[in-house]
């Protein structure tokens, strides 16, 4: 992320582009519909609308075109069917990946769905403007995805038998996939210098807010029978048991056979190579992959070939006080592991229960 050794001081804030994993195609590829290609309404272009500013929802930023205050309340106050399958991910946490992993179970490991049907179809975004919920052929049950914090998500959920799964991922990874992936999408601003970005990124200035915050907020549903708590390095590390424990969560035992075909076609190499999961349908004005792939390394600890010493220094000093007293996680360093003398809440993390109606 860095190429030269700086310190982080105190920067003004920039906004920063979101995943472009809740972009549709654009009208007239791959003769998808209508409904599932257009977010914004005509006359206005993507260059018009998606233009990188932001507006800021109950304190969270969001792009401007891609979502809207109305959106986003529709997305809260929507109904939930007891079957809904939800994927719930911090930007660049592995979102795509689960869509696909989840796209070959619910087909009992046969890649002809992920073949055929864009990633952004088989799994539609809540919050955006003609999201999910204004979709009425989706088929059952319905997958659906979300970046949405906690305090923002569907409320209806925490009252049914809808499940979620969660997907985390070091936040150092995080940051470096959005600086890189702010890079290639034409429609967003730069992020700046790797400085700029870090310390926004630490201040949650950044799309969908704090990354502490957001995993803060999600953890305290763990435990939960309709919920699901699990992380990219778990994915990377045993992508096999991680499909069965999924499996196991979603109540769809799988064959050995149709086990192995899941792990084989979501594997990054095959996602990589598959048109309809790796958003080459996007055309250049809008993702322009000549300049870097949108699915770039599919790695754990990328990071390290980024981050200057006096960065990763910065990171870990707010990364120990935002995240004191929570359970270690598989990115943490086992060596900085050590009895907390107060498990308390850090002032940025809700105390009360998850939301509902």
């Amino acid at each position: 992320m860095g190429l030269k050794q700086s310190v982080l001081t105190g920067v003004a804030s920039q906004r920063v582009p979101f995943s472009v994993s809740s972009l549709p195609a654009p009208r007239g590829t791959s003769g998808l519909v209508a409904s599932q290609v257009l977010m914004v309404s005509p006359p206005y272009s993507y260059s018009q609308k998606l233009s990188g500013e932001y507006f800021r929802y109950k304190g969270i930023l969001f792009p401007t075109g891609l979502y809207s205050p109305e959106s986003i309340q529709t997305a809260e106050d929507a109904e939930v069917q007891d079957d809904d399958i939800f994927i719930i991910t911090y930007p660049k946490s592995g979102t795509n990946w689960m869509i696909e992993i989840l796209s070959l179970i619910l087909k009992d490991g046969d890649p002809a769905w992920t073949r055929s049907v864009p990633i952004w179809k088989r799994a539609p975004w809540c919050e955006t403007i003609l999201g999910a919920f204004s979709l009425s052929d989706q088929p059952r049950p319905r997958l659906l995805s979300s970046h949405l914090p906690i305090q923002l998500f569907t409320k209806a959920f925490f009252n049914s038998k809808a499940k979620a799964i969660y997907v985390g991922r070091n936040p150092r990874d995080v940051a470096v996939s959005l600086y890189h992936y702010s890079k290639i999408a034409k429609q967003l601003k730069d992020p700046g210098t790797p400085d700029q970005f870090l310390q926004n990124f630490l201040e949650g200035e950044v799309q969908f807010g704090s990354w502490f915050d957001h995993i803060k907020g999600w953890i305290r549903m763990k435990g939960k029978e309709n919920f699901l708590f699990i992380t990219y390095e778990e994915l990377q590390q045993d992508l096999h048991s991680s499909v069965q424990r999924i499996c196991q969560f979603l109540g769809r035992p799988l064959g050995e056979e149709a086990l192995g075909s899941v792990v084989a076609h979501s594997a990054f190499g095959a996602m990589k190579a598959n048109a309809m999961s790796n958003f080459t349908l996007l055309p250049p004005s809008l993702l322009d992959q000549r300049h870097g792939a949108f699915l770039r390394k599919g790695v754990c600890g990328d990071w390290k070939n980024h981050f200057t010493v006096a960065q990763s220094e910065a990171f870990d000093r707010v990364y120990r006080e935002q995240m004191r007293g929570l359970p270690t996680f598989p990115w943490d360093d086992p060596e900085d592991a050590s009895p907390d003398p107060d498990p308390s809440p850090t002032p940025a993390q809700p105390s009360e229960d998850p939301p509902s109606p």
